[in-house]
């Protein structure tokens, strides 16, 4: 695991303002309105570009057959070309193509613009429609009385960029490539840090439940009250009865109770959760996660979920860590149909060998894994509480470059 710290104490030189007084232009005398047009033919492809929200840039759609487009005619892009959503300019909606994309076609919907090399380099507006300002701008431009708020090629041509001259805009391209990709680093060497301490959780998981000397192999049936399905009832706020828990409300590890909906049932003895049952989803995309009750109000548990009880000889923590290991996931997988998917029913749960050591050797590994385990959470957390500042520090960069500050 490795992680670095990010300098950003020195990227800014104290700078007035004032000290590059660079004029403000009109898009309309740097860009120029562009149509390649191609009337689409059935039976060729084309690849499509699009253009994300909030400056994040131009992509490639799916392709599309020239006889399944509605439009009669596409738009071909160039690599440098601004291209613009006409409906969601005002949310950022602009971009400038970059290589890869060039060759792309795009509806009408999509008007392009090429830039005037000799006195606006494409990285500069690239960066520029990354910025919260140059998005203000598309907004009051697509404001009309039609209420459609889509923003007209002639109205984006009035927009209003800082333009220094091209050495300089070059200069402090560079600057803030260079920045973005510390930053991006920076994002990047916290997440890993945070993926190799989980992958070595399930490493170490492995390694700890492979059976030794000493050791039984047991079927869940073996030391288990027999797997029960919940109660199947509607959801609802008001509190009529119990609470009603159901796959949803587990996130992350966690139940926040006091979100949990309520339901009607008449006897529910039968379903009410105690400390330390196991819950299992049996359907959906998160099939075989498994959940530990600790405290909990009065509830039930819902149809979609299955509920376990420990007997003897096996401790519940350390039959959770078991069922959060690759052994229990290998069990559990689908061969079926050879889709990896798991599945899970009250047979199978109970028909699934665990490793069971003697009781101290269970409260042993269940020790080591608590620890790496919390350890994975201060990393989260870390990379949580980081992530806000980080992600706040390129705006910053683009907002004091465009006043010639960087």
């Amino acid at each position: 695991m490795c992680q670095r710290n990010l300098s950003m104490s020195t990227p800014f030189p104290n700078k007035s303002p004032a000290a590059n007084p660079w004029p403000k232009v009109r898009l309309a005398e740097v860009l120029t309105r562009v149509e390649r047009p191609e009337t689409p033919v059935p039976g060729k492809t084309y690849r499509q570009i699009g253009v994300r929200l909030w400056g994040e840039g131009a992509y490639e759609r799916e392709p599309i057959d020239g006889g399944e487009t509605k439009y009669a005619q596409l738009f071909r892009a160039q690599d440098g070309d601004v291209i613009v959503n006409k409906i969601w300019a005002r949310n950022g909606s602009v971009a400038v193509v970059p290589e890869s994309l060039a060759g792309c076609f795009g509806s009408g919907e999509f008007p392009m613009f090429e830039p005037n090399r000799d006195r606006l380099d494409p990285r500069w507006m690239g960066w520029l429609t990354k910025t919260r300002e140059f998005w203000e701008q598309c907004d009051e431009k697509s404001r009309g009385t039609s209420g459609k708020n889509r923003i007209k090629p002639d109205q984006f041509l009035q927009i209003e960029i800082p333009l220094p001259p091209l050495a300089e805009q070059r200069r402090i391209v560079a600057r803030i490539d260079a920045l973005a990709a510390q930053i991006a680093q920076a994002q990047s060497l916290r997440h890993q840090a945070t993926q190799e301490v989980e992958a070595l959780l399930v490493s170490t998981a492995e390694k700890l439940f492979e059976p030794k000397q000493g050791w039984d192999i047991k079927r869940v049936a073996d030391f288990c009250e027999p797997p029960q399905y919940g109660y199947t009832a509607s959801a609802t706020h008001e509190p009529v009865g119990p609470r009603l828990l159901r796959i949803t409300d587990i996130q992350d590890g966690c139940v926040n109770w006091d979100q949990v909906p309520y339901c009607l049932c008449p006897e529910p003895e039968k379903y009410l959760l105690k400390c330390n049952d196991l819950v299992f989803a049996r359907t959906g995309a998160t099939t075989g996660k498994s959940y530990v009750i600790r405290e909990c109000p009065k509830a039930v548990f819902a149809s979609y979920l299955i509920r376990l009880r420990v007997r003897e000889s096996v401790l519940v923590d350390y039959l959770y860590r078991y069922f959060q290991s690759p052994g229990y996931w290998d069990q559990i997988a689908d061969e079926k149909k050879g889709t990896g998917q798991p599945n899970l029913n009250g047979s199978k749960l109970a028909k699934l060998r665990v490793p069971v050591p003697p009781i101290s050797e269970q409260r042993r590994i269940v020790a080591e894994l608590d620890a790496l385990q919390a350890e994975v959470e201060r990393l989260k957390r870390l990379q949580a509480e980081t992530a806000a500042e980080l992600d706040a520090l390129l705006p910053s960069i683009l907002d004091r470059a465009f006043k010639g500050e960087l």
